[in-house]
Parts: structure tokens; C-alpha cells; sequence
């Protein structure tokens, strides 16, 4: 049984940095590759970022390039997502997600196991 618990979300102002988290809980964490989707009212959910099983790939959606870094600590069993220069768009539900995997994957079908996701909320 894999568990997946976010943190980090929370209320910041246009231009501001948040640092998510995603504590995994089970066997295997550095097996898979993980990502983070988020979901914004209204909206389908959408691929955000994902890292490799090691952690030396990643891959990004074009909307968040150059503003957000995916990242992992595989001692720890926790994937990170550093959110810089945040813009109103940027505010969502933002969901964990382990991947079946090791390599890196933007396609929803590829996960598995997924968090109950923490919001994000970005004010103007």
C-alpha cells in the first residue's frame, strides 16, 4: 500500500515562492518516477512537472518552465516542487502522483497512486 500526503500549499501573493512537499509512504519510493498535476476549478487536471526515479531527469509543462523545480530526496521518500514567480493562473489543487514507471511521463494514465492534493492560491 503506497500513501502519498502533500504540504506546503497555502495563500501568496502574485510573484511569490511556495514549496510543496509529498511524503511517501510503502516500499520502493526510488523504483518510480514521481509528478505533480494540479486542478483548477472548473478545469480537467493537468500535468505540472515529474522526476526520474534517481532524480537526474525531469520534465516540465510550458507553462511552468523556468518558474517551478521538481525535485526528490529518495532517503527521505518525499518529491518536492519549488513554485517561484507565481501568477494568478498558477492557483489549483496541486496533486502528488507516483508513477508506475522509472523514467519521466507527463501522461495522467501513467500513475498510479495519487494524494489527496493541497491547494494553491495565488492572489493578484
Amino acid at each position: 500500500q503506497v500513501q502519498l500526503v502533500e504540504s506546503g500549499g497555502g495563500l501568496v501573493q502574485a510573484g511569490g515562492s511556495l514549496r510543496l512537499s509529498c511524503a511517501a509512504s510503502g516500499r520502493s519510493f526510488s523504483t518510480y518516477a514521481m509528478g505533480w498535476f494540479r486542478q483548477a476549478p472548473g478545469q480537467e487536471r493537468e500535468f505540472v512537472a515529474t522526476v526520474s526515479r534517481s532524480g537526474v531527469s525531469t520534465y516540465y509543462a510550458d507553462s511552468v518552465k523556468g518558474r517551478f523545480t521538481i525535485s526528490r530526496d529518495n532517503a527521505k521518500n518525499t518529491v518536492f516542487l519549488q513554485m517561484a514567480s507565481l501568477k494568478p493562473e498558477d492557483t489549483a489543487v496541486y496533486y502528488c502522483a507516483r508513477s508506475k514507471y522509472s523514467g519521466v511521463t507527463d501522461r495522467e494514465n501513467d500513475y498510479d497512486y495519487w494524494g489527496q492534493g493541497t491547494q494553491v492560491t495565488v492572489s493578484s
